[in-house]
């Protein structure tokens, strides 16, 4: 869970004017930025945090765990997202099957060779980071939506559950192909591929030649590593896909540019507009304050 959420929470316990304002503002970065993540327009981030804010002032009192505030508040906001959100910041493609996700011998071919740095890390980091936001928009939304809660916003499997309705084990299968996913979108934005032209053809069918070319080492490894790289693989399979990650270079290298791919994710924050957070937060403070019959700033 993003530590301002705490922050926030324990803010708000104080009842006085500074404090609340200084949560409120928390709360608008917050909600904000996951609209942004997750619709990807500006007017209709802003519209988002505006109402799930004034709706949420008459409750803020009411929670006191940090865990309860969070819950509370992206479910809220994941609403009000799914009705605002845009056709165009929309994912075209509505499935990703593993075996497109999986690289073939000439990505891995690529990765290999430049094994001590992932492509992403010759790009400045504006570009990095205004590129990494495409790609997640590019990923089918049910996916994008696991991705942005999990990696970004710091939530972990059993609360992206209950905000989104899903049962935990469906919450790991779309977070192990949103990550993959979004690997693979920000290799296409690298490579100059338009999100259009990718959509427009039907997904490339692998031979058999291709989907048998990597040992069945490859292929279970691959289907497990977000489970391995979170620690929630029994020890004795985690010691096995350890010693096969530990003599398989094309493993090795996969598995750093997915790591590289998930860290990319976790640091983006896209947030408010200063020139509108602060209006905003004056008039949210007041009417905060007002409802608590507390003297006004």
């Amino acid at each position: 869970m993003r530590p301002e959420l705490t922050q926030a929470a324990d803010l708000l316990r104080r009842n006085t004017p500074e404090a609340v304002e200084e949560a409120i503002g928390l709360l608008q970065n917050t909600v904000y930025s996951f609209s942004m993540k997750v619709c990807g327009h500006p007017e209709d981030a802003e519209d988002t945090m505006q109402e799930v804010l004034f709706r949420s002032i008459a409750h803020l009192s009411k929670i006191q765990d940090p865990q309860a505030l969070a819950v509370w508040l992206y479910t809220v906001t994941r609403n009000r997202c799914w009705r605002m959100r845009r056709k165009g910041a929309d994912a075209s493609r509505q499935a990703y099957s593993l075996d497109e996700l999986m690289p073939d011998d000439a990505e891995l071919g690529r990765l290999l060779a430049d094994a001590t740095q992932s492509p992403e890390g010759t790009v400045l980091h504006a570009e990095q980071a205004h590129m990494l936001h495409q790609a997640v928009l590019r990923i089918p939304a049910p996916l994008r939506l696991v991705l942005v809660l999990h990696d970004m916003e710091e939530l972990n499997t059993e609360q992206v559950a209950t905000i989104l309705g899903l049962q935990p084990g469906t919450v790991r299968v779309r977070l192990h192909r949103a990550r993959l996913a979004v690997r693979k979108e920000m290799s296409r934005i690298l490579d100059g591929v338009p999100a259009e032209k990718e959509s427009a053809k039907a997904p490339r069918k692998r031979s058999r030649s291709e989907k048998e070319g990597r040992p069945p080492e490859c292929r279970e490894l691959f289907a497990n590593l977000s489970d391995y790289m979170d620690g929630r693989i029994e020890a004795p399979t985690c010691d096995q896909m350890r010693k096969h990650i530990e003599a398989c270079p094309a493993c090795v290298a996969f598995l750093r540019d997915l790591r590289t791919a998930i860290d990319r994710c976790r640091s983006l924050d896209i947030p408010c507009d200063s020139a509108v957070a602060p209006r905003l937060r004056a008039i949210l403070t007041q009417e905060y304050l007002r409802m608590l019959g507390m003297p006004t700033v």
